[in-house]
């Protein structure tokens, strides 16, 4: 009875995500908040907020209790780039990679 939530297109590298992501993965939802309340990086912000809403999801269902609720898995995947360029010397141009991240949350219960 696992129950998920999808983030897609967030504008982050998945990088940076990872270390934060692997951090709350097997944890209690509640611990699971204070920590992504608590860390400094900007990644846990996102991540905070797709939390709670799985949580919500998970509410929806009869029979949940939340407090058992814990985070099975967290998947971040990279999703599209976006490319730009940058004007170097000698009328050349070096690239520049805007990646973007889609995060998945599934809570399941003990």
């Amino acid at each position: 009875m696992a129950k998920h939530a999808t983030l897609k297109h967030l504008r982050m590298a998945p990088r940076k995500i990872q270390p934060v992501a692997k951090a709350i993965r097997g944890v209690q939802v509640a611990k699971a908040l204070d920590y992504l309340q608590l860390c400094k990086r900007k990644a846990a912000k996102p991540l905070a907020k797709l939390l709670k809403s799985a949580v919500v999801n998970a509410s929806q269902e009869k029979g949940v209790d939340i407090d058992t609720l814990v985070v099975k898995t967290v998947m971040v995947n990279s999703g599209s780039t976006m490319k730009r360029w940058l004007p170097r010397a000698k009328g050349s141009a070096s690239p520049i990679l805007k990646r973007t991240s889609h995060i998945t949350v599934v809570l399941g219960e003990k």
